[in-house]
């Protein structure tokens, strides 16, 4: 069939002409999709958001993931791109710096520099002297220093978009331009028909890349996806005397401070990109008009006029220089900024790749992960952060735009580690929000919950306080930890995600798909993970067995919409009834090694070890509700979890707390269990992604090799390949000396002998032990018991060592204990 002809029936469908959807199309193209692969267009290729970005790409980012696709984006602009297609592409490799004014700046520009180490990047961080020379003509008054990384630079979008397009097509895919879509539904067999002006197309998958119009696509299938179009400047002055006779482009300037923004040349003109830090405007709420095309807004001088006057005083050589092009256009974000990439909650094979307020920096990157994940089955890139099931049904309109406008305002804020959301909160706070709150809680949201982190107390005021270095919070949070292990401390865990699967193939169903045996008795519980097709992880779960037909599976809270898919997707003709119960039942966790004296007080069940196994369950009676007890501890102490309807949660919460008091009972948040995790070498999500497989993740123990589940075969293979020494990486549970300072955050460099051999994937502080703990993926040949290495923190070298074993209580008896209920 020639692209003329339009198709009636096609694998893939692709609903947008943008970079994100031509990136796609080009990545499915290279994955082997191309001759099944239709892209749709409205208008004419790159005539959204595409075509007005300013199309600047920086190696400058603390997130390691999102690192890697920006260094394959740049690779592909610099030079793949125009090499493969024969399309102009237009880059600019001007190098960048990105500024800092204050030492909290500084130490932002110091992590990514370790980041950037980790990931193999041209990177320093230089001073004002070096930054006058590559670029004289920028006020550098206050500045402290710069993150410098030369490779960066610029591209013109369209050409771009059109070398992506041009690629793709040479591999097979068909792209029709002026053909508006105007709807998308389900037939009863599971495929999508994609209605358009030009005919319909029925598809084994359907793919969202429609940019400002993503969100209201969504629904003609029934789908929230949480977007809202904002609107951002950048102007172009006339030419500037100054830039006529240089012979090299200046670098790109990142000022987050002064600016809020970027400053740049556009051949001998200057380009300034503003995100002002209030007055932010968003457009389109509820609907983006189909006529729109090439859209562009006046430009609002009132609000971004603070910043442009600053603009001028950074760059006194453009004071007098009048402006030659506005452009003021939308562009889509997220309630937290990052894109949507991965499936939509709910369906399947209906793909969201839109979302991507950096559509040029980002896209290639993402679509290629995105490519792979339809067409493999899982991503090579940790795709959490990405994934559009991160949200709720909570994310309604109202809140999206909220949500937007803060994302907007943040965008050239410093993202500090634990970096609090605050806008539009609490949208699903648990029985105990207004108790704990009263009570010092300082907040954080996950899946829409609110979760305690800490809890203020000895005066430290009851906010978020942030640093990349320790701070008040850090005694805090040791004193949690402290009184955890001493005593008994109490936990609300009402985010965890809670499905009940019951029915008579239940056990069958989750057989089918848990990689460790299933629990034989009622009241046994399992750890166990779930695999995609790839043996990748999907997520850990506890696993219940409550009954020979019931089943309760606990996991963490941003993987709800995951659980729940992977369980409805994977059921063949199993009779079974899946249930979530997150909103409708509260969790708590009682931990320390007086946690058994405490809820003894509260009931009259059996305690004992005999009584009361470790990694059992029972129902029991607490403060005179029905309660599933679960023995099992996140903290590594004797402890139980509580599982209970909502009603329930502040009578158990309050009879508990009274029976602790004599004890001395603390209430802990998540800062604290973090620590406690990481003291027993638990590893965590950050650990567990689809990275990975699970001898890579180091989790065999909880992984039956002689039964058959989803990804058992890809589980054996990597088995094998770690018997046989030829592993890719592994993690490792390493200690590093600290300096009483910074602690680290992730992504930063291992190294053994001076030569990088991995990248740290979780990194805290452990105040039992009084070391920093961390998880890394090494080389396997470097996992050695006692090997010392080194971990680049803060762009400083700091000494540490693989431990063999847990750094606290490594045999794992404090859980066992036993003693008189």
């Amino acid at each position: 069939m020639s692209e003329r002809e339009f198709p009636s029936r096609a694998k893939v469908v692709i609903v947008g002409g943008g970079v994100m959807g031509c990136g796609l199309a080009y990545h499915l193209a290279h994955e082997g999709w191309g001759e099944e692969t239709v892209l749709l267009e409205k208008a004419e290729l790159t005539s959204g958001s595409t075509w007005h970005a300013a199309g600047q790409i920086t190696h400058s980012t603390s997130s390691y993931g999102l690192g890697k696709m920006v260094d394959y984006n740049i690779e592909l602009y610099s030079r793949m791109l125009e090499e493969e297609t024969e399309q102009v592409v237009t880059w600019h490799g001007c190098g960048s710096f990105r500024l800092a004014y204050t030492e909290d700046e500084m130490d932002w520009l110091r992590h990514t520099l370790s980041v950037g180490r980790s990931l193999g990047f041209n990177i320093e961080l230089v001073g004002p002297d070096f930054i006058a020379e590559k670029h004289p003509f920028y006020n550098l008054e206050g500045v402290l220093g710069a993150l410098y990384t030369p490779d960066d630079g610029h591209v013109d979008p369209s050409n771009v978009t059109m070398g992506l397009a041009r690629g793709a097509r040479l591999k097979g895919v068909r792209i029709f331009r002026r053909c508006r879509v105007t709807n998308i539904t389900q037939n009863a067999n599971g495929e999508w028909v994609v209605e358009t002006e030009q005919g319909t197309i029925v598809c084994e998958h359907v793919v969202n890349a429609g940019g400002t119009y993503a969100r209201q696509m969504g629904e003609w299938s029934g789908l929230q996806l949480p977007m809202t179009s904002m609107t951002h400047h950048y102007l172009v002055t006339e030419n500037v005397p100054e830039f006529m006779e240089l012979d090299t482009e200046l670098p790109v300037v990142r000022d987050d401070r002064m600016v809020s923004g970027y400053i740049r040349m556009e051949q001998k003109k200057g380009l300034i990109g503003i995100y002002e830090k209030e007055n932010s405007n968003s457009v389109w709420e509820d609907h983006c008009p189909w006529e729109a095309e090439n859209e562009l807004f006046s430009a609002d001088y009132d609000r971004i006029m603070p910043w442009l006057e600053n603009a001028m005083e950074r760059m006194p050589v453009f004071a007098e220089l009048g402006i030659t092009r506005e452009v003021h256009g939308a562009i889509s974000h997220p309630p937290d900024g990052n894109p949507m990439i991965g499936p939509a909650p709910g369906v399947r094979n209906y793909w969201c790749c839109c979302g991507t307020q950096i559509g040029i920096g980002w896209g290639p990157g993402l679509t290629r992960e995105l490519a792979k994940w339809m067409v493999h089955g899982a991503a090579d890139i940790s795709m959490r952060e990405f994934d559009p099931r991160r949200f709720g049904a909570y994310a309604n309109k109202d809140w999206q735009v909220i949500k937007a406008h803060e994302d907007y305002c943040l965008r050239h804020e410093i993202p500090f580690p634990h970096f609090n959301r605050l806008a539009g909160r609490p949208i699903k706070p648990s029985p105990l929000y207004e108790i704990l709150k009263e009570k010092g809680a300082v907040y954080e949201e996950v899946y829409g919950f609110e979760r305690p982190r800490w809890f203020a107390k000895n005066g430290v005021e009851q906010r978020d306080h942030y640093s990349f270095r320790r701070n008040e919070v850090f005694d805090v949070v040791g004193e949690e930890v402290r009184a955890v292990r001493k005593s008994v401390g109490l936990m609300d865990v009402t985010a965890f995600t809670k499905v009940e699967v019951s029915g008579p193939d239940a056990h069958a169903l989750l057989d089918r798909l848990v990689a460790n045996r299933m629990p034989q008795r009622d009241g046994s519980i399992i750890l166990t993970h779930l695999l995609n097709r790839r043996g990748r992880i999907e997520l850990e779960t506890t696993l219940v067995r409550m009954a020979a037909d019931r089943f309760y599976l606990v996991c963490a809270a941003f993987f709800e919409q995951r659980l729940l898919d992977h369980l409805h997707f994977n059921r063949k003709a199993e009779d079974v009834a899946i249930r979530a119960l997150s909103e409708q039942w509260s969790a708590l966790s009682l931990n320390g090694p007086n946690s058994r004296e405490v809820l003894s007080a509260c009931t009259d069940a059996d305690l004992s070890n005999a009584g009361f196994r470790w990694l059992t369950a029972q129902e029991i009676v607490v403060a005179g509700h029905r309660v599933w007890a679960f023995r099992m501890s996140y903290a590594g102490e004797l402890g139980w979890e509580f599982h209970m309807p909502d009603e329930a949660c502040v009578d158990v919460y309050s009879a508990l707390w009274k029976a602790g008091e004599p004890h001395g009972i603390v209430d802990y948040g998540s800062f604290a269990m973090n620590s406690m995790r990481m003291e027993k070498a638990f590893p965590g999500a950050g650990e567990l992604t689809n990275e990975v497989t699970l001898p890579e993740a180091g989790v065999m123990r909880f992984v039956s090799l002689d039964k058959e589940y989803l990804g058992s075969d890809r589980t054996r293979l990597s088995a094998d390949q770690a018997e046989n020494g030829t592993m890719p990486w592994i993690c490792a549970y390493l200690e590093i000396d600290p300096d009483g300072i910074e602690d680290g955050h992730g992504g930063e460099p291992v190294l053994v002998n001076g030569e990088i051999v991995g990248t740290t994937a979780s990194v805290a502080f452990g105040h039992s032990v009084g070391k920093i703990l961390a998880f890394a993926y090494i080389r396997p040949e470097a996992n050695v018991a006692s090997q010392e290495i080194t971990v680049l923190i803060a762009g400083k070298s700091r000494a540490g060592r693989i431990l063999g074993q847990a750094a606290y209580d490594p045999e794992n008896r404090l859980p066992r204990m036993d003693g008189a209920a």
